[in-house]
């Protein structure tokens, strides 16, 4: 319930204040039949994982860093919006577990390469961590690409920029072969988490 409340004033919100767009929503239908699918978006701003969320129609879940867990109200709220914890400085093999386990379980886990905001506007460099997932997984990629977040509330800013337009481009899904997946080691990881990011990188904006 504590999902669904957050899930339509995030909707409400977006619509009025930032007039969001989604570009390719049929391409998110075909990925609910899939199963089990990790969403892998670029990350602009504090409102990627809710915007995401809101285009997605669909209960997602997504990472959060771990300290804003034991932040008051914010940390009661997280879990009951999907948030699944992580330590940014040092990711573990227990928040990666849970990611695979719920992907397995069929269910959309909505992941940043990247991390972390940019700083800039600009894409970043993927962590292998996300080849991984994709790895122990086996579940198919549907890439994203937002576009206005990062005008509308860039990482340093106090408050939001009213009235930007976001529009959230999504692009094809990525289905690995079994011979892509069958790979160990930081180095192959890193090949197919770079991979997403260059498909990312490849959505235009419309």
């Amino acid at each position: 319930m504590c999902y669904w409340i957050g899930y339509f004033i995030a909707w409400l919100s977006f619509r009025l204040l930032f007039r969001l767009r989604v570009v390719g929503r049929e391409k998110i239908r075909a990925a609910h039949r899939s199963g089990g699918v990790l969403i892998a978006c670029n990350h602009a701003s504090y409102f990627d994982p809710p915007a995401v969320g809101v285009a997605y129609r669909k209960r997602v879940a997504f990472l959060a860093r771990k300290t804003l867990f034991k932040k008051g109200f914010i940390g009661w709220v997280l879990p009951r919006l999907n948030a699944m914890p992580i330590d940014q400085g040092r990711p573990d093999f227990t928040s990666l577990k849970r990611i695979i386990k719920e992907l397995r379980a069929g269910k959309p886990v909505l992941i940043f390469p990247e991390g972390s905001r940019t700083r800039t506007g600009d894409l970043g460099v993927a962590e292998a961590g996300v080849g991984l997932v994709i790895a122990k997984a086996g579940v198919p990629v549907l890439p994203m690409r937002i576009f206005g977040a990062f005008d509308a509330f860039p990482r340093d800013a106090k408050r939001p920029k009213w009235g930007t337009r976001i529009t959230l481009c999504v692009g094809d899904l990525i289905e690995f072969s079994e011979q892509d997946l069958a790979v160990k080691g930081r180095e192959e990881y890193q090949k197919i988490a770079d991979e997403v990011m260059r498909r990312i990188g490849t959505i235009e904006a419309p």
